[in-house]
């Protein structure tokens, strides 16, 4: 597969009488906007807004973040199995607006949602407030059951990013630059780079239960049994988050599609390893489900006779036991492992990071603590409902202070110990 990625580049944001892109600035037009979500019955109102790096605003609760793109030329299309048919993609060319983001901003679950500020302190640990965003904010029809309203935002997030690619392409935006990734088929990868270690990356995707949702091709990733995966195919939409887990930690739909670790295994393939490819599995609640997927992924892993893995966990807790369960049963099978994952270690940073740990577990990177502290001061504007910032996973009852700053632990803040590395805080061991 070969795919490459026209990077638009966004570095301002404004509303318009239309929607197009003009000397790299995203003009948005709100009305045509709404009219390309179209009517959901199960959301009662639909607004929009827009958000700026540096601007003093705060956009809470936030539920995920999507990279806006369209495909240009190649097979299947944007998000298939939501967007567009289930055709597999990964190949052709695809239009992005780098440096832009939808986020999709709502009371859904409540606890499971975070907090994006555009400056000050907290704006330092979510990427998103580097991103120009435009933000939907939704309200459910009154009775409407969480998984429903879930649904409704995920896909109208999804129908804005395309949108605003989609008009950037129309309105005659040309790419600043162009990213190509390609890799040859298995037969020709196992004996290619001969001395260089080969290298799989087993990629695991949240889907603990309702709301605890990632969908690849539309199929929700409980039903799956682990599989192979081409990178490009990540990259190209396959994988979307539909899930309402902490916010530090989620990995949201633009994290899926600009994957660092595939980037990263991309850049360093030829050169110091040899990069075969992807595995997907999930991260389940019962022990035989724990059993059966670690056994099968790593059995994969054995079968396509790499030396090393690359493992990512998502969420954790309960994932923890399936991020161990992969790295042990990979090594007796004679694969050395890497583990990214981040820390929930106590405020003071004392306690045990995970909640499950094994002596094959000697390859640790982190993503850091989650339970740290951090003050947001007031901001001036704010996108959405500050009301929840009591319950969101990482505050307490009194974290929404009088004068309208803040005090909660690192979990709130989106995106701020990614598991996916796509963030900018870590921690080293010497």
């Amino acid at each position: 597969m070969k795919l490459e990625l026209h990077r638009v580049r966004i570095h301002g944001l404004k509303w318009g009488d239309d929607t197009k892109v003009v000397g790299g600035i995203l003009q948005v037009c709100k009305k045509e906007l709404l009219a390309a979500l179209g009517q959901d019955e199960r959301l009662a109102s639909v607004d929009v807004d827009l958000a700026c790096p540096g601007e003093k605003t705060r956009i809470t609760p936030v539920k995920d973040a999507v990279e806006p793109r369209c495909k240009m030329e190649g097979p299947g299309g944007l998000f298939p199995g939501f967007l567009s048919d289930v055709e597999s993609v990964g190949e052709g060319k695809t239009l992005v607006l780098e440096g832009a983001a939808v986020l999709t901003c709502g009371k859904i679950v409540g606890f499971q949602e975070g907090i994006v500020d555009m400056s000050g302190p907290g704006a330092d640990y979510t990427p998103f407030s580097k991103t120009f965003n435009v933000v939907l904010v939704f309200e459910p029809q009154e009775g409407l059951e969480k998984h429903e309203y879930e649904e409704a935002c995920r896909i109208a997030g999804f129908k804005a990013a395309h949108f605003l690619a989609q008009k950037a392409l129309e309105t005659g935006s040309v790419a600043d630059r162009v990213e190509t990734f390609e890799l040859p088929a298995l037969r020709e990868a196992m004996t290619a780079h001969p001395g260089l270690p080969k290298v799989a990356y087993l990629y695991m995707l949240q889907t603990q239960g309702l709301l605890h949702d990632t969908y690849v091709y539309g199929v929700d990733a409980k039903r799956i049994i682990p599989t192979l995966i081409h990178p490009n195919e990540v990259m190209d939409g396959a994988i979307v988050s539909g899930n309402c887990v902490s916010a530090c930690d989620k990995n949201s739909t633009y994290v899926h599609l600009n994957n660092p670790v595939i980037r990263a295994l991309y850049a360093r393939h030829g050169v110091d390893v040899n990069f075969v490819g992807c595995i997907i599995t999930n991260e389940n609640v019962t022990l035989a489900d724990k059993k059966r997927s670690s056994s099968y992924a790593t059995k994969l892993a054995s079968l396509l006779g790499v030396d090393g893995l690359v493992i990512s966990e998502e969420g954790f807790g309960n994932p923890d036991t399936d991020l161990i369960m992969n790295c042990r049963k990979a090594e007796n099978l004679g694969i050395k492992t890497v583990l990214i994952t981040d820390e929930y270690a106590g405020r003071d940073g004392a306690s045990q990071s995970l909640a499950d740990a094994a002596k094959e577990a000697n390859a640790v990177v982190t993503a850091g603590n989650a339970n740290a502290m951090i003050v947001l001061p007031p901001m001036d504007k704010l996108i959405g409902f500050a009301e929840f910032v009591d319950v969101i996973a990482g505050g307490f009852a009194g974290s929404l202070r009088g004068d309208g700053s803040i005090e909660v632990e690192l979990q709130a803040i989106t995106g701020a110990t990614c598991e996916l590395g796509f963030n900018k805080i870590g921690a080293a061991t010497y």
